[in-house]
């Protein structure tokens, strides 16, 4: 990955950062400029929580180029508390402990190394949650 890429993605991939519509106030994860569901414009910033459930997981053992070295990860459709479902690796759990509909929150963490130069590039990633949502 350029670097330029890596820095232009930064918000989205440390914070959650997404969109919020204007006309019908739904939530986008990742950023898309346009309302998936009304279609309208969808400018304005949001920060994620970062807090959910499993909605699905899965383990992967052939992992694709960049990560065969964390092979067998598990990967898990997340629905975030704002409505978003989104994919991310989960981490600090055993598969057998996981359950759909299991609390589950946001953390950072390392992704892959990348390129010749071996830059670390950091994302998040989720775990079973150890802090409870603040109730909005």
């Amino acid at each position: 990955m350029e670097v330029s890429r890596h820095w232009r993605l930064q918000e989205q991939r440390y914070k959650l950062v997404g969109e919020t519509c204007d006309t019908c106030g739904v939530k986008l994860f990742p950023p898309r400029d346009v309302c998936l569901e009304c279609k309208a414009p969808a400018y304005k910033l949001y920060t994620f929580t970062g807090h959910g459930e499993i909605y699905s997981f899965t383990t992967i053992y052939d992992a694709p180029a960049g990560f065969e070295h964390n092979a067998p990860y598990t990967v898990a459709l997340v629905k975030l508390e704002e409505g978003p479902i989104i994919t991310a690796q989960l981490t600090d759990v055993a598969e057998s402990e996981l359950s759909i509909g299991m609390p589950v929150e946001m953390v950072t963490r390392k992704l892959r190394t990348d390129g010749e130069e071996g830059m670390i590039v950091y994302g998040y990633k989720f775990r079973p949650a150890v802090t409870q949502p603040v109730l909005h």
